[in-house]
């Protein structure tokens, strides 16, 4: 399974959080530290905020911060937040793609089931278990 770029970044940006869970940070020192556009960073912070896995404040002192604490927060709900949309192959999309063979098709339920083995362990995992010792950004 490939993730997207998108939940790249949001996870190692989840990592960087949770090694100062107390703590906030800006979108500029993230966005400086993996070397992205802060827009692309702003959009990934939305999504984890509408997902509940951060808060963000405004003004001096604010940024982004985790809203519970990292042993709290599993990954694979992560992944399944962050790559919402993105199906795996092409006849998981909504609407099922474009596929000529998917009546008679043997991959789709292995597929499937590679998919659910491969979220079923990254629940097994919190992002304490992958906090960056000590994170300090550029």
């Amino acid at each position: 399974m490939r993730l997207t770029s998108f939940t790249d970044y949001g996870l190692r940006m989840l990592m960087c959080m949770a090694s100062a869970p107390d703590r906030a940070f800006s979108t500029v020192e993230l966005a400086k530290e993996f070397g992205l556009s802060r827009n692309h960073l702003s959009k990934i912070v939305q999504k984890l905020t509408q997902g509940g896995y951060i808060v963000t404040r405004r003004g001096i002192g604010g940024g982004a911060a985790l809203a519970r604490a990292p042993e709290d927060i599993r990954l694979g709900d992560l992944v399944r937040l962050l790559e919402e949309g993105q199906a795996l192959v092409e006849c998981f999309a909504e609407g099922g793609g474009d596929c000529t063979i998917d009546g008679c098709c043997r991959l789709k339920g292995r597929l499937r089931r590679a998919e659910a083995a491969f979220l079923a362990d990254l629940d097994r995992s919190t992002l304490a278990d992958i906090a960056l010792p000590q994170f300090k950004a550029a």
